[in-house]
């Protein structure tokens, strides 16, 4: 049995599904291309048939990244596997990801089908996806309350009607350690063809079990992990990418595994998610929290200076995260400020790169230093959003008399420029009023607001996040400035127009 854990990677799928973690286009290829440098062997793109955006995103991963397998979910439904390929068929390596749901709770309740119905529905879909490709990926959905001998005739049957790959995933994250390594086990000595497949695991983590539990199946026998970055995903997420793999890599003596993961790549993929999703983790977060490596404690601090090793089990510098960045400043030329691009990992067409540098240039013209953590604000916010933009911040005004704030806003679209003033409780509530009656979205929602620095001292950018809800959609909109009202003013713009191009989803709730 091999020794290497394969690392399939649906944070652009399941990851995304989390209601406020929607990426536009342009995002999802760029994480790609940063899941692609973090070396994962599958980058599932996403659920095709779920909406045409959904459709065009994982297409254009197909045909843009080059190295890790691209898949495309569908559920056992001849229209879902159709779509799927027409999907990733451009991709060097194509899969295709499909499943259906085996335990009596969701047989009985959801799908109203027989236990034999389901494993037949299985197997056609199996059979239709292996007339498309190879590498064919089969789940049965809510593995881990589904009765232990009729998973078996099910897995049996999909793997004699051809899939490779075997996914066994805890749905809805109800089982622990000690369960679902027994189950592995019980498959892998009950399946007569289990040799014939990679079993894999989906652990979501609504009792916070999701990286324990994918640690135990491995010990079973499973040789593929699906997991996200940051854990991200449906409810309570998924297994953790990071502690997975620096899991086996910081203990591979007791595990006995090892994955092509470059893990100097995890922080920054890391860092690119919070930027693209303005969801930050938690400080105390493992392997990628900001107080992953921090020594507060006078008993941790002396013993690391004089043996890190004392009280750190990996380093910083294992997972990317030197905290330290390179000191640009006005005087710096292209040259300088392309080779720091490409060091931190952004290759840039000459449009985008100008216009990173041109965003470069004014912000050192305001601030003395400029740092790593500045640059990578000013790639995502002025060489990779460029299609998001519908309406553009000109110009801003707030007053503040005795009759309270006032906002005067300037509006940018397709060559026209808008302008409208109003009042507010506050000068954000009156620029946002006023933006709302501007775009015709009086009816939005502000249901979460954040605001901080992105480096430190006065002239630091400001990093502002928004979420914003209108009727049944939610998106998180980014702004940066070192203004901090522009910053906000500016996220609340990036929301909109986000809420504007977000297409609605079909309601698929049959998930791995």
């Amino acid at each position: 049995m091999s020794d290497r854990i394969i690392i399939f990677d649906t944070t652009l799928r399941d990851g995304e599904q989390a209601p406020g973690f929607s990426m536009n286009l342009q995002e999802k290829i760029e994480l790609a291309r940063q899941l692609q440098r973090l070396k994962v062997d599958v980058i599932e793109a996403g659920f095709p048939i779920s909406s045409p955006g959904d459709f065009e995103s994982v297409k254009a991963v197909a045909q843009q990244i080059e190295g890790p397998q691209i898949c495309g979910l569908a559920r056992a439904r001849n229209e879902d596997i159709d779509c799927c390929w027409e999907a990733v068929k451009d991709s060097a390596r194509p899969r295709i990801h499909t499943f259906i749901a085996t335990s009596d709770v969701h047989v009985e309740k959801k799908l109203r089908k027989t236990r034999q119905e389901v494993k037949e529905i299985a197997v056609r879909a199996v059979e239709r996806a292996k007339k498309y490709t190879d590498n064919v990926e089969f789940s049965t959905e809510d593995a881990a309350r589904t009765d232990w001998d009729y998973i078996c005739e099910v897995i049996e049957a999909a793997i004699n009607a051809g899939a490779t790959t075997i996914n066994v995933p805890d749905t809805v994250g109800y089982s622990n350690p000690w369960e679902i390594e027994n189950l592995f086990r019980y498959i892998f000595e009950n399946v007569p063809n289990v040799r014939k497949a990679i079993i894999s695991c989906h652990c979501h983590n609504d009792l916070g079990l999701a990286v324990a539990n994918s640690l135990a199946t491995v010990r079973a026998g499973a040789r593929q992990v699906e997991c996200t970055i940051n854990g991200i995903g449906e409810r309570a997420g998924n297994a953790s990418l990071e502690e997975v793999v620096m899991n086996l890599k910081t203990r591979r003596e007791f595990f006995g595994f090892e994955t092509s993961i470059d893990t100097s790549q995890i922080y920054p993929a890391s860092r690119m998610l919070t930027r693209f999703t303005g969801v930050s983790v938690q400080p105390n977060k493992a392997v990628v929290g900001a107080n992953a490596f921090a020594h507060e404690a006078g008993i941790h601090q002396d013993g690391v200076l004089k043996e890190r090793t004392t009280y750190e089990i990996m380093t910083p510098e294992s997972v990317g995260w030197t905290g330290q960045g390179m000191v640009l400043g006005k005087h710096s030329g292209r040259h300088a400020f392309k080779a720091r691009l490409e060091e931190l990992g952004f290759c840039l067409n000459e449009e985008e790169l100008e216009k990173a540098f041109e965003a470069f240039k004014v912000l050192a013209d305001l601030k003395k230093t400029v740092f790593d953590e500045d640059l990578i604000v000013i790639v995502h916010q002025q060489a990779l959003s460029g299609d998001l933009d519908r309406y553009i911040l000109h110009d801003l005004m707030i007053e503040v008399g005795k009759n309270g704030p006032s906002a005067t806003v300037v509006l940018r679209s397709n060559g026209d420029t808008f302008q409208e003033s109003g009042s507010g409780d506050g000068a954000l509530d009156a620029a946002f009023s006023v933006i709302k009656k501007m775009t015709g979205l009086e009816e939005s929602v502000l249901t979460n607001y954040n605001c901080s620095s992105v480096t430190q001292g006065t002239d630091a950018i400001a990093q502002s996040t928004i979420s914003l809800r209108y009727k049944q959609k939610e998106v998180v909109g980014r702004g940066t400035d070192t203004d901090v009202v522009r910053a906000s003013v500016k996220a609340f713009v990036d929301a909109v127009n986000r809420l504007l191009m977000t297409e609605t989803r079909e309601p698929v709730k049959d998930i791995v």
